[in-house]
């Protein structure tokens, strides 16, 4: 028995850099913490406003500001990678201060009074639950970066995206029902206590061996921590300069701004055009977009990260792309079947499934191009741009919506994946290593003790 408890603790230590399954729960649990959020106020908001009667103007206003905060975390970053109690790790301290704000946020957005007519309200209080999922997201991927070995990044980034995205869905559905069944104020405020629940997660685990739990209890910052933490902004500055300068960078961050408008575009389209053009309740539309978010993401757990692994980063972005940009085009061509439930079940779990593939092979891929010394902010810039090109799609639909038919909103959607597919084919990841392997040496030997002689 005390062989088999010992054997548990080995498995399931509370040290994130010594145990793979460790590193799987806490990432998992986060990224669920991170979907909460963004299915309340992307989704379940923007239903709930459609079915009340709000304009794609303004619905697409909302949605534009809660992202504006997503499109800032290149700010964020840059003091994470600066800033940090190192005797609790490198980014913990960081995610558990994201955690307790989206709890305070969440209670904040329910004291918004009569919110249906209030929408200026509504706005700030979801741009500051957005700010503080940013933050939460910020920190969370670059401690990621920092203890997931690069033989883990596709494995864990399939977990981490499909949990994220049943976070999404189960938000979404609790969240639709709690504001149908109990009201706006009490629905939302009530999801705070989800995320309250995951706080557990960045308290109870540790990034490295021999930190502090939190600050008053015993621990000592890792002699890797401290080697790898930057003590100016000159460094930081200068080495996240010399890493996106190199041209694989330059093309990704390219890339993820154009598809980050495809998915701005389609995130904020499809209640606004199941409720107002095809006659769903927010309901309805809550249970379809759960139900196949929730396979896509399931299906992304399972063998997301595994087919990145086997097959390459390169194919798979352009096998995903591909399809999404033919699944998006079809369906813009048919509109006499847009009447037909099974047509478009079948198109949105069909764009939600290779939806989280797709994320799943660009997360694994933008760790591939980090560099630790700076892999926050980094990481976060890859994550800005994208995030950048989500809110410019999602203002960007009043627009389109008001000068065109849904048939050509669809069509100028397909041509987004089409533009990022023919950037990545000029990645190469290989020499992108070795290139940054070469700065790691470089810095070795500027920071290097000078040699005594007796």
């Amino acid at each position: 028995m005390a062989k088999a408890t010992n054997n548990l603790k080995n498995r399931f230590g509370r040290s994130l850099t010594d145990n793979a399954l460790t590193r799987y729960v806490t990432f998992s649990a986060l990224y669920i913490a991170q979907g909460i959020p963004e299915g309340i106020t992307y989704f379940a908001i923007p239903a709930w406003l459609a079915m009340n009667g709000k304009s794609a103007l303004e619905i697409a206003a909302f949605v534009g500001v809660i992202g504006i905060p997503w499109s800032f975390k290149i700010i964020i970053a840059p003091l994470m990678d600066r800033f940090t109690f190192l005797a609790m790790g490198r980014k913990r301290p960081w995610v558990i201060f994201g955690q307790l704000g989206l709890i305070v946020s969440f209670l904040n957005i329910g004291l918004v009074p009569d919110p249906l007519n209030n929408l200026s309200a509504l706005m700030v209080a979801g741009f500051f639950i957005s700010f503080f999922g940013a933050f939460q997201d910020v920190a969370t991927d670059g401690m990621a970066v920092d203890v997931i070995p690069p033989n883990e990044q596709a494995r864990a980034n399939g977990l981490m995206w499909g949990t994220k995205t049943i976070g999404i869905s189960a938000s979404l559905v609790i969240g639709t029902w709690l504001i149908n069944t109990v009201g706006f104020s009490i629905a939302v405020s009530s999801l705070s206590i989800a995320v309250a629940a995951i706080m557990f997660f960045p308290i109870y685990f540790r990034e490295r061996p021999g930190e502090k739990s939190m600050p008053w209890t015993l621990g000592a910052a890792s002699p890797d921590s401290k080697q790898t933490q930057l003590q100016s902004w000159k460094h930081i500055f200068k080495s996240l300069l010399k890493v996106v300068s190199l041209k694989s960078s330059i093309v990704f961050g390219v890339g993820v701004f154009m598809v980050g408008i495809m998915f701005g575009l389609v995130d904020t389209l499809l209640p606004i055009f199941t409720i107002q053009e095809l006659g769903w309740t927010n309901t309805s539309f809550s249970q379809v977009f759960s139900v196949t978010s929730v396979i896509g993401g399931i299906l992304g757990m399972v063998i997301g990260g595994y087919l990145v692994d086997y097959f390459g980063k390169i194919k798979m972005l352009t096998l995903y792309l591909g399809i999404l940009a033919l699944l998006i085009t079809v369906f813009a061509f048919i509109p006499n079947l847009w009447g037909s439930n099974i047509i478009i079940y079948s198109f949105i779990l069909s764009y939600y499934t290779f939806y989280t593939f797709l994320c799943i092979a660009v997360f694994a891929s933008a760790m591939h191009l980090c560099w630790k010394t700076v892999a926050a902010t980094q990481f976060t810039l890859y994550m800005a741009l994208s995030n950048m090109g989500r809110a410019s799609g999602s203002a960007l639909l009043g627009v389109l919506k008001t000068n065109f038919t849904w048939e050509w909103v669809f069509i100028f959607i397909a041509i987004m994946p089409v533009v990022m597919a023919i950037l990545i084919q000029f990645i190469n990841f290989t020499k992108h290593r070795d290139q940054v392997d070469s700065f790691v040496v470089l810095n070795q030997t500027l920071v290097a003790p000078p040699v005594i002689k007796d």
